[in-house]
């Protein structure tokens, strides 16, 4: 059975975006009989309402979306997130990163050449070649840090590795792409008040819950290569992917949150119905 999910933050309206992203998710379930899901990423709570995930099922059911089962929130997932760190740190392949944003700009501001991956120049691994005594010293004494995956050795554990495109990526991908496990560099997968991030939590919150076909904004589309090294590291079940087209504004960027003329409540509001809703997505 295939099984998709729509899994918004709720630190915003909805807008158009999401509209789509949620049609699109709930039309290839209902499409084969299979199983919508709704999660809500609320891991950063400094910046997630109560009133906002309200508002997302407002929405969705105006929209006259249904979702098979409960609602999952994040933040019942702490528990599952530290198990995956454990996991990972007990395989060798965590290490714990103590420098600032500002030192890391600097670092590599000092290379000759720095890697760069899709959200810019690799981390430099300047707290890799910290030996572990200097490591526990530095977290006994109190020192914020974040644990990043070491992505050389992640690579040499998990040998090739692919995904299967469905839908439709931004260079027009489709079928069987292969993976590079190192193209986001060391990536962080935790801060202190942070339990896991993005990359952690969703392949974590999709093996969770039965996801089959992992449905996105193409411009997620190099996301799933760092994901499909965290599935294979943690023994998760593989599931497809179909990457869509986003849905842009009159200036050529994404909508955003702040733009309270696109977010679905402001568009009821101005006197708009759900087939108006539908007829704007298909343009």
């Amino acid at each position: 059975m295939i099984v998709t999910r729509f899994a918004p933050s709720p630190t915003g309206y909805l807008h158009l975006g999401h509209a789509f992203a949620a049609k699109f998710a709930y039309a290839m379930a209902r499409a084969k009989r299979g199983r919508f899901l709704l999660r809500l990423e609320d891991i950063d709570q400094g910046r997630a309402r109560p009133e906002f995930a309200e508002a997302i099922l407002e929405d969705l059911h105006w929209l006259a979306f249904r979702w098979d089962g409960p609602v999952l929130a994040q933040s019942s997932r702490f528990e599952a997130y530290r198990a995956a760190l454990a996991r990972l740190d007990s395989d060798g392949l965590l290490y714990p990163c103590f420098c600032t944003r500002t030192q890391i700009a600097d670092e590599i501001a000092r290379a000759i050449e720095a890697p760069h991956g899709p959200e810019g120049p690799h981390y430099p691994g300047t707290c890799k070649q910290h030996s572990s005594e200097e490591r526990t010293e530095r977290i006994a004494a109190g020192a914020a840090y974040a644990l990043r995956l070491d992505a050389q050795k992640a690579a040499r554990r998990v040998g090739p590795l692919a995904f299967h495109e469905e839908g439709m990526g931004p260079e027009g991908e489709h079928g069987v792409i292969s993976v590079d496990p190192t193209l986001f560099g060391d990536v962080v997968l935790a801060r202190k008040d942070t339990p896991a991030s993005y990359h952690l939590a969703v392949v974590v919150d999709d093996a969770f819950q039965g996801v089959t076909l992992v449905t996105r904004g193409n411009d997620l589309f190099s996301a799933t290569h760092v994901q499909r090294v965290l599935q294979a590291l943690l023994g998760l079940e593989e599931p497809a992917y179909a990457h869509h087209k986003l849905i842009l504004g009159p200036d050529g960027k994404k909508f955003s949150k702040r733009d309270q003329s696109v977010t679905l409540k402001g568009l009821r509001e101005a006197g708009k119905t759900p087939n108006d809703i539908f007829e704007i997505l298909e343009k």
